[in-house]
C-alpha cells in the first residue's frame, strides 16, 4: 500500500463534503437531538463496512461492471432518496397548530428507526461502491494483492467517517436550541427535503457504467 497518509488526508476532505449522508444526519440531529444523529451515523458506518466487505470480496466490481445490476442499485437508491425528500417536504404541510415543538417532534419521530435511515441511505447508493473501487486502487502497488490494502482502507474510511459524524452531531446539538424553533424547523425540513430530492434525481441521471 502506498501513500497511506495522503489517503487519510484525501478521505478527510471527501468525508467533509456534503452529501446524502450529511443531509440525513443533519435532519436526524436537529429534529430529535444527539441520539437521533448518532444512530443515523452508526447506520451509515455499518453500511460502509458492508461496502468494504463487498469491495474486498470483489462483489462491488461485479456490480460496477454489470450495467443491469448497477442500474438496479442506482434507481432503487435514487427512489429512496427522493422518497425521503418528498416525505420531508410533505411533513411541512402536516404541521398545524404546533403549540409545543418538542412534543410534536417527539411524537412525529418516536417510531422512526434512525439507524435504518442512515443504513439504507448509504447502502442503496451505488456510487459508494464505485468510489471504493476507483479511489482505493490509486493507493495500492500495481500487481499486488488487494485484499488486505482494500480492507485497511475501508476500515480507515469508516473510522474517519465515524469520527467526523461524532464531532458533527455534537456540534449541531450545541446549536439545536435555536435550530428547533418552529421557523428554523420548517426551513430545515424544506432545505433537507429539497437536497435529498436533488441527490436522488442526480443519482438517477448518472450514466450507467459499462
Amino acid at each position: 500500500m502506498e501513500n497511506f497518509y495522503l489517503f487519510v488526508l484525501m478521505c478527510i476532505f471527501l468525508i467533509i463534503l456534503p452529501g446524502p449522508d450529511t443531509a440525513i444526519v443533519t435532519k436526524s440531529t436537529l429534529t430529535v437531538g444527539r441520539s437521533g444523529g448518532l444512530k443515523t451515523a452508526l447506520g451509515i458506518c455499518c453500511a460502509l463496512l458492508i461496502h468494504t466487505s463487498a469491495a474486498v470480496l470483489g462483489l462491488s466490481a461485479i456490480i460496477v461492471k454489470s450495467a443491469l445490476l448497477f442500474s438496479v442499485f442506482k434507481y432503487v437508491g435514487a427512489v429512496y432518496l427522493i422518497y425521503l425528500g418528498v416525505k420531508n417536504l410533505w411533513s411541512l404541510r402536516k404541521k398545524e397548530e404546533a403549540a409545543s415543538v418538542e412534543m410534536n417532534t417527539e411524537n412525529q419521530f418516536e417510531n422512526t428507526s434512525f439507524f435504518k435511515l442512515g443504513f439504507l441511505t448509504n447502502i442503496l447508493n451505488p456510487k459508494v461502491a464505485v468510489f471504493f473501487l476507483t479511489f482505493f486502487p490509486q493507493f495500492v502497488d500495481s500487481g499486488s494483492n488487494t485484499f488486505l490494502p482494500f480492507f485497511i482502507m475501508g476500515i480507515t474510511y469508516t473510522v474517519l467517517t465515524a469520527i467526523w459524524f461524532l464531532f458533527y452531531v455534537y456540534l449541531l446539538n450545541q446549536i439545536s436550541t435555536f435550530m428547533r424553533r418552529p421557523k428554523a424547523q420548517n426551513i430545515i425540513e424544506g432545505i433537507t427535503g429539497s437536497i435529498l430530492i436533488g441527490f436522488g434525481i442526480k443519482l438517477a441521471l448518472e450514466k450507467t457504467h459499462n
